[in-house]
């Protein structure tokens, strides 16, 4: 749990997250990480205890699948509380994280929007033609507006951030963001994150010297509401982004009603409704609001019972989980596309 500045109260008052996970300010809450000084643990059964990067090197394709030689999870999910707006700042792609951060790898990744005051915006990427030095400029002036797009934010959408894209979101903005595993990342903001304190001259300096480095100018990208699979009449299928690094559905299902799924890899469950039950084979366990769960590859088919209104985190192949049941369902290659460009189709 982090307690940054621009955090509140959102994903225990709206989430009706139980208990509260720390008091006072909430800015963001992990759900599954495999971030070096931030790394998960599994919380019950015979395994409890074990850490997720002990899990990784234990039993790599048991979590991930057959095939699978990494040895650290590869996706980061969170529940971020922009009560106050993010700072403005931006992520290392791969190869910058590599020969100018030390880390292995970069940061892409997309915000799933839960809920959003009417008329919230967000700062992503920046407008055409501005360039290093005029962009330097305005962020030291901290005119962010003159140099970056500012897009409305909607409940429901979903927009694929790639790394080197400058950005922030709120504030009144409560989102679920799905990432590279990673936590590497420049600030364009003259003060600390955690409480709000000045930074030294050199530092900030540093920092921005840092960023524009690592910017990368051309993606543009827009929110989407995602693209919809056919699952009958008492549930809804979305997948809201999906790309080389991770892919991200939204499900829901009536009361009465049982979602099945089964991915080939680890799935990664997020609650965003009330309380709802989770299956797989014999075993049942309830997962409450704000809550999420690690499904290894090796459980197979899932069931979730519905009343559910759950999103499912996980590292796709693309072709088989998202462009194969698109294209079936009638969409084009240039709208299934928009799943990670996060550009309008039309």
């Amino acid at each position: 749990m982090m307690g940054h500045v621009f955090g509140g109260q959102a994903i225990v008052d709206r989430l009706k997250r139980s208990p509260a996970p720390r008091p006072g300010r909430i800015a963001e809450a992990w759900e599954v990480s495999d971030v070096d000084g931030h790394i998960g643990e599994v919380n019950e059964g015979p395994l409890a205890g074990e850490s997720l990067r002990s899990l990784m090197l234990k039993y790599p394709e048991e979590v991930m699948g057959p095939g699978w030689s990494g040895d650290r999870f590869p996706i980061l999910t969170k529940f971020i509380d922009a009560t106050r707006s993010l700072p403005v700042h931006l992520h290392a792609d791969d190869e910058d994280a590599r020969t100018l951060e030390g880390e292995p790898n970069g940061k892409t990744e997309a915000w799933h929007i839960l809920e959003a005051a009417a008329g919230a915006t967000a700062l992503v990427g920046v407008k055409p033609g501005v360039d290093a030095a005029t962009l330097r400029d305005a962020l030291v002036r901290g005119d962010y507006d003159a140099v970056m797009r500012r897009v409305p934010v909607r409940a429901g959408e979903t927009i694929y951030v790639p790394a080197g894209t400058l950005h922030s979101f709120g504030p009144d903005t409560l989102a679920y963001e799905i990432e590279q595993t990673s936590n590497i990342q420049r600030s364009a903001m003259p003060w600390r994150i955690e409480d709000g304190s000045r930074l030294p001259e050199r530092e900030w300096e540093k920092n921005l010297d840092m960023l524009l480095a690592e910017w990368k100018p051309e993606p543009r990208p827009d929110f989407h509401p995602g693209l919809s699979l056919p699952v009958g009449h008492d549930g809804e299928r979305v997948i809201c982004c999906a790309g080389p690094y991770f892919a991200l559905e939204r499900w829901r299902a009536a009361a009465g009603a049982t979602a099945r799924g089964s991915f080939g890899t680890a799935v990664i469950v997020s609650n965003v409704g009330s309380a709802v039950e989770i299956a797989v084979d014999e075993w049942r366990g309830k997962l409450g609001p704000g809550r999420s769960l690690l499904m290894p590859a090796a459980l197979g088919e899932f069931r979730i019972a519905g009343p559910a209104d759950v999103l499912l985190g996980y590292l796709p192949d693309l072709v088989s989980d998202v462009e194969r049941p698109l294209a079936a369902a009638g969409y084009g290659p240039d709208v299934i596309a928009t799943l990670h460009e996060g550009r309008s189709s039309h």
